[in-house]
């Protein structure tokens, strides 16, 4: 199993942790956010976090309850724009991200994806390189503000972009705009939905990529419930999978899923264990499987697991 951390990111750290809290660095900007598994005590001094951050978020009265626990309120503690932009920059590639004070604590970016973008970045060249003269077409399920989108089409891909809020659509387009990229597809639907059709329309994709929340609803009301529905849409994305050169990126958030059951998820959806079928392109030797955790370090190296992850190559 692996454990990967984003390095080398000069815009984004992770300074302390602890107390169910974690003090981050965006830029120029210090944040306190609260944070469920940060069981153990922090490092510095209460005195040192607050003298250090620009804003801290508390939690409302919804706090703990199913769908609530993000709700809250900045307070602000020093002067500093309510949005600003910072850069994920590589030696391969770069983009630029708008990040912003939500009525939630989340501010446009999950920084311990960081890993999965540079995975998505070189997948998608490499699947490029290995069919030249056409784009690989990438689709990103549950896109949110698109740093997966944007790091696919830094590495050539033909992109769609898929969220059924246009709130998070929109920005995911001014982040492309910022970077100075082009040419994503932007869908407002329901995740399910969609790939039911693009598996009836008989389309392909060489790389999908999906980061899907434990609740949700659909443009139109369709309930989304990740126990409930997970295993159906990976049964439905394997459908519309390229059966080689193509690549697909599992995130999982939801606590208490563990790394080895996005694993088993995958195997299974894709018959890439017990119930592979001779000549259906899913023999042991066609395809590579990795899972793990990202996580965040902290400057005094604690380590704080944020979600799990599972990575098909074909």
């Amino acid at each position: 199993m692996l454990l990967e951390y984003p390095v080398k990111w000069n815009d984004y750290e992770l300074i302390d942790s602890g107390d169910f809290e974690k003090l981050e660095r965006f830029g120029g900007y210090y944040l306190i956010r609260p944070e469920p598994k940060a069981l153990w005590g922090r490092t510095l001094s209460t005195k040192e976090w607050m003298n250090m951050a620009h804003t801290r978020f508390t939690t409302g009265a919804g706090f703990g309850s199913s769908g609530k626990e993000d709700s809250g309120t900045w307070h602000m503690l020093k002067k500093m724009d309510e949005q600003w932009v910072i850069a994920y920059n590589r030696a391969e590639f770069s983009f630029k991200l708008r990040l912003g004070l939500t009525a939630f604590k989340h501010v446009g970016v999950f920084p311990e994806q960081a890993p999965n973008w540079d995975y998505i970045y070189a997948k998608t060249r490499e699947v490029g390189n290995a069919n030249p003269g056409s784009k690989p077409k990438i689709l990103n399920l549950f896109a949110y503000t698109g740093a997966a989108s944007l790091a696919a089409n830094c590495g050539g891909g033909d992109v769609t972009h898929l969220d059924s809020v246009k709130q998070v659509v929109n920005w995911a387009r001014v982040n492309m705009e910022i970077s100075k990229l082009d040419n994503i597809r932007w869908v407002i639907e329901d995740a399910l939905k969609f790939v039911k059709r693009e598996a009836r329309r008989g389309n392909i994709y060489q790389g999908i990529i999906l980061d899907p929340p434990a609740y949700g609803h659909g443009p139109d009301g369709e309930r989304w419930k990740l126990d409930e529905l997970l295993f159906e849409l990976l049964r439905e994305v394997a459908s519309i999978l390229a059966p080689k050169d193509s690549y697909v990126v599992l995130n999982l958030y939801s606590n208490g899923y563990s790394a080895v059951l996005a694993d088993t998820l995958i195997k299974t959806a894709f018959r890439l264990n017990g119930t592979a079928k001779k000549g259906d392109g899913s023999d042991k030797k066609s395809f590579e499987l990795t899972y793990g955790e990202l996580v965040l370090q902290d400057k005094f190296e604690k380590a704080l697991p944020l979600s799990v992850f599972t990575r098909l190559k074909r």
